[in-house]
């Protein structure tokens, strides 16, 4: 019966790769636009690359490097997903011991004294006192008839490769978390030097209107558009500057310190480089590569397995006992002969009436699986959307670096002129720092494209799954990889 018993409950398989063939309606361009600035590299879509474990690397900045090197070791996140790992590992081993029979030992002495009134006694010596002891091994072994504890130990190993899956999305989501905050703080940087050379010449114009005020060659009104104007820009400064220390704070506690230890990285935008070849994976393998989608695929197994686990509890369960020993009036006869006794048991119990407990615990089991299958179908639907949105905004983002580029190049070139025609005598100094102004202004513009430049980026190889199976430090299953079959079902 044991040799070919089998587990109840239907057996599990894996969902099939959505039946799509890109990520967006339209064909994929190959590449995109270009401009003659940094940042400003035409990228290349790539079908198929494999993405490096490290993928973060590829930005070529040293100190992005050290910096997540550093959370990697030191974050508590990544520590607490660790540790809910180990949990669950040591579940699935602690429930692998039901498949091996229960042995224990026990030895009982005790010193008694007989009712005589009322009972013979019980030593044959007749003596109301009297000391016993009892030496005992009991052995117990549930035969695993119906696949209870397999179906158990599955639906705990795939609890344990959720959490597996769980700790990998956490390390992405934390090395994206630092690069993106890299990146603005950056953006950052490069918004507040702008801003302080526009806070500079719009300073410097408004000294200008108050001479030309006290010449009596402008009218008071003109000061106060300057002095309004500049006002407008110095209010840009300190939220600006509030955005930076609070990134500072944030990179610190990304890096497992506190806010007042600090960071001793400093980000510019000159300090990256913009990776030009981008993978946009294969959208059957994808589902592979997303450590969130692998990790609800795990859900729904083990919700596979709780509806075996909840057929079982229906079926007998046998129970095989038994327990041998001794009993002594004295310790030394206590393995004399006449003093050995044991007891051998089988038992078989089968539910007849639980008041439906049992048949609604399987129809919840089966309801909870149609749930998993909801919430693992809804998790693919936002990995392809995360995919297509990072896709779209870098072809955007291209555009928008090319046009700021061309506006600063504009506004650059104004302000030449500008120039040339004030050292001519053709303006007045106000003209040439207006120009400045505006010329600044496209500046920051122009940072802020860069900078979403490179955080849609960094977002691209987050959506793609961050390369994760090419770390030295993850064992990927065998036989769990490769494209999987077709839709979940029950068998």
């Amino acid at each position: 019966m044991l040799l070919t018993s089998c587990a109840v409950g239907p057996n599990f398989h894996r969902p099939d790769p959505p039946s799509v063939n890109g990520y967006t309606p339209e064909p994929l361009v190959r590449r995109t636009s270009g401009a003659k600035v940094s940042a400003g590299e035409s990228q290349r879509f790539v079908e198929g690359l494999d993405i490096p474990g490290q993928w973060w690397t590829l930005f070529h900045s040293h100190a992005l490097n050290e910096l997540v090197d550093e959370a990697i070791k030191d974050n508590p996140g990544l520590e607490s997903a660790q540790a809910a790992l180990r949990v669950a590992q040591e579940d699935v081993k602690a429930q692998r011991g039901s498949y091996y029979p229960s042995i224990s030992a026990n030895f009982t002495p005790s010193r008694n004294k007989t009712a005589t009134s009322t009972i013979t006694p019980v030593a044959n010596t007749g003596n109301p006192y009297y000391s016993l002891y009892t030496t005992a091994l009991s052995i117990s072994y549930v035969p695993d008839v119906f696949g209870l504890n397999r179906r158990t130990v599955e639906s705990l190993q795939a609890q344990a490769d959720t959490q597996r899956y769980q700790l990998e999305a956490t390390y992405l989501t934390l090395t994206s978390n630092i690069v993106t905050a890299a990146i603005t703080e950056a953006a950052l940087r490069g918004e507040i030097s702008a801003t302080e050379e526009t806070i500079r010449v719009a300073t410097d114009a408004l000294d200008i209107t108050r001479k030309q005020l006290a010449l009596g060659q402008i009218a008071g009104a003109d000061v106060a558009t300057q002095e309004t104007a500049l006002a407008q820009v110095q209010a840009t400064l300190p939220p600006l500057q509030k955005q930076l220390a609070q990134q500072h704070d944030l990179l610190a506690a990304l890096a497992g310190r506190f806010p007042s230890e600090g960071v001793l990285e400093k980000f510019t935008l000159d300090d990256l480089r913009l990776p030009e070849d981008l993978p946009v994976s294969l959208p059957s393998k994808l589902v592979n590569q997303r450590p969130d989608v692998r990790a609800a695929e795990e859900q729904l197994h083990s919700a596979c397995a709780q509806i075996g686990v909840a057929v079982a509890n229906m079926l007998p369960n046998v129970t095989l006992s038994g327990t041998g020993g001794s009993q002594a009036l004295a310790f030394s006869q206590l393995f004399a002969p006449g003093t050995g006794y044991f007891t051998l048991a089988a038992a078989q119990t089968q539910p007849i009436f639980e008041g439906g407990t049992l048949l609604h615990k399987t129809r919840a089991a089966r309801a909870a699986y149609d749930q998993a299958a909801a919430q693992y179908k809804s998790t693919v639907i936002t990995a392809f959307q995360n995919v297509a949105d990072s896709l779209r905004a870098i072809q955007s983002d291209a555009e928008a670096v090319k046009t700021a580029a061309t506006a600063e190049h504009a506004a650059e070139t104004t302000l030449d002129i500008t120039r040339k025609q004030l050292q001519a005598g053709q303006i007045a100094y106000l003209s040439l720092l207006n120009a400045q102004q505006a010329y600044y202004q496209t500046l920051i513009n122009l940072v802020v494209a860069k900078a979403n430049r490179y955080a849609d980026t960094a977002a691209l190889f987050q959506a793609l799954g961050g390369g994760w199976w090419n770390r030295s430090d993850v064992v990927v299953k065998k036989g769990r990889g490769g494209p999987p079959p077709q839709k979940p079902f029950l068998e």
